[in-house]
């Protein structure tokens, strides 16, 4: 199963950007937020990386073939 970062860690995330828009960040806030950032990011590659590994392009007529045995089923 691929690596998926919890909803605290988003959360932190999005806690943290309100926090340095409104009054800044301390330095070991920002690397928090880096390290978070930095480990949502990797994780949303991978995830979209897999995506593109399974997309499949096939001809129109191909595709009209797949639909027509999906209606039979």
């Amino acid at each position: 199963m691929v690596n998926m970062v919890d909803q605290k860690k988003i959360d932190r995330i999005n806690e943290l950007a309100r926090k340095n828009k409104a009054e800044g960040l301390t330095p070991e806030e920002i690397k928090e937020r880096d390290a978070l950032r930095k480990e949502y990011l990797a994780n949303f590659r991978k995830n979209f990386r897999a995506r593109l590994e399974n997309i499949e392009v096939v001809s129109p007529e191909e595709y009209e073939r797949r639909m027509k045995g999906k209606k039979d089923n």
